[in-house]
């Protein structure tokens, strides 16, 4: 007997409800970063592998400069190198002395004219109190150090190419983290070392194999990717303003000597690459009394003397020293060769500490040579992790005659967001608010994604005929 059904009622259909999880929008995101930020990560990383560059360029370019040809038995009074230096220069305030050691030259640093943030840096062989040649730095840093590190921070272009840099930082962590995450739930049910550490030889020449390749390399390269993101931040524009904000807050800064001769705090300095007191007209003849009073308090290595601002103000001596075990302690001493103030850099706070072993291991001076060549490698990683991600681009891009994706295609749907899970969001949201606000530019480039994203899957939907529900046949027919 055949059973009548009534056409005009539709069967209902059995839908099995998705598993909700952060993958799809975690992959979407991954993808879409991928594409729009890398382009700056490898300027970023191609920029930064010549920075790694500068210790070795600087000892060829500025040989003369920086090394003495021969070392003497015994160096000459600082007072007399100060004297042969404002000979060779006689214009601008001292504003600093680096004293030289081994075969290294003193640098005596003089006011530059119309920049604050340069001198005019003459280089004394501290053997024979000749000069050794004169140059314009920032900070202490030669000219070539200063171009390089400007090269990689801001492109030339002032506080707009610095977006750049921070755009690129604020978004590495988020590729590096999502990329090892989305290999890891790729390798669900086979996961070992090996699976998650090396390339899968194995797999089919195209994008698996690529894919293969280049997640194994970002594993490897994870920790080194969070380290520069997380150093990088710190000087960025928004986002290390934030960052200095929250220090002040857990008084995690940098401490300084009180240099005042009524004992009264005088106000910090500090910058990427150091920092001086200001400039003012001195008589350097106290310089050898106070740097003899600071060797005999136990501040060994090379040392940075930086004279009193005024008569009420005492002189710093500083160790100069940032490879590692580092050497930052600081005296304030007065002419006299009294100790005015002393701040040792055991007792600095643990997040200075931290912030000042991140900085120099980001600029390769923590652990000299050894830290450059692993900062150059990161960087060659980087700049090989990249190629292989527009790699797997162009090899999922659709090749059928007829499709509109001639360049690829993402790998999710719009409206990936929406799979989140409901304790995701709860979570998510006042998480995503939080880091938004610390990382601008994580935050705004956030928020466009999903908006898009949000209107490509409503537009989407609207265009995307309703189904027609198909009528079972008759029974028996």
């Amino acid at each position: 007997m055949a059973v009548s059904t009534d056409v005009s009622t539709p069967v209902p259909t059995v839908r099995t409800a998705g598993r909700r999880s952060f993958g799809p929008l975690l992959l979407r995101l991954h993808f879409y970063a991928g594409i729009l930020v890398a382009p700056f990560i490898l300027i970023a990383a191609s920029t930064g592998f010549l920075f790694t560059l500068v210790p070795t360029l600087d000892k060829i370019v500025y040989s003369s400069e920086l090394t003495v040809a021969t070392t003497g038995d015994a160096t000459l009074p600082v007072a007399r190198q100060i004297d042969a230096a404002r000979a060779a220069h006689p214009d601008g305030d001292l504003i600093a002395v680096r004293v030289g050691e081994g075969d290294a030259t003193t640098q005596v640093d003089f006011s530059h004219p119309s920049n604050p943030d340069l001198a005019h840096t003459v280089y004394v062989d501290p053997y024979t109190g000749d000069p050794a040649g004169q140059l314009t730095t920032w900070w202490g840093a030669t000219p070539l150090n200063t171009w390089l590190d400007q090269f990689h921070r801001d492109l030339h272009l002032g506080p707009t190419g610095e977006l750049y840099s921070e755009f690129a930082a604020s978004w590495l962590w988020i590729l590096a983290l999502g990329g090892v995450i989305l290999w890891w739930r790729r390798q669900r049910g086979r996961r070992t070392a090996k699976s998650l550490l090396a390339p899968d030889l194995a797999a089919k020449k195209g994008v698996r194999r690529t894919r293969s390749w280049h997640a194994a390399l970002g594993v490897w390269l994870a920790a080194g990717m969070l380290i520069l993101s997380a150093t990088g931040l710190t000087w960025s524009g928004y986002a290390g303003a934030n960052f200095a904000a929250a220090l002040d807050e857990l008084k995690g800064n940098r401490p300084y000597v009180t240099t005042t001769l009524d004992g009264t705090a005088a106000a910090s300095s500090g910058g990427h690459h150091g920092s001086s007191a200001a400039a003012a007209p001195v008589d350097p003849a106290a310089v050898d009394t106070v740097l003899a009073t600071a060797r005999g308090a136990g501040l060994d290595g090379p040392l940075a003397i930086t004279p009193p601002a005024d008569t009420a103000s005492a002189w710093t001596v500083t160790q100069n020293d940032n490879v590692w075990p580092v050497r930052l302690d600081s005296l304030a001493v007065d002419s006299t060769g009294a100790v005015v103030d002393r701040v040792d850099f055991a007792d600095w706070p643990f997040l200075a500490k931290l912030t000042s072993w991140g900085i120099n291991a980001h600029m390769g001076l923590l652990f000299g040579p050894a830290n450059q060549i692993v900062l150059a490698a990161l960087a060659l990683g980087l700049i090989t992790l990249i190629v292989w991600g527009y790699r797997m681009w162009w090899q999922r891009r659709p090749t059928r005659a007829g499709r509109r994706a001639p360049v690829g295609t993402p790998p999710v749907g719009p409206g990936a967001w929406q799979q989140l899970p409901t304790w995701g969001i709860v979570v998510g949201v006042p998480l995503v608010f939080g880091l938004a606000w610390a990382l601008p530019l994580f935050g705004l480039p956030l928020a466009a994604f999903l908006l898009v994203d949000l209107l490509i899957s409503v537009v989407r939907k609207r265009r995307t005929p309703p189904r027609v529900p198909v009528s079972p046949a008759p029974a028996g027919s």
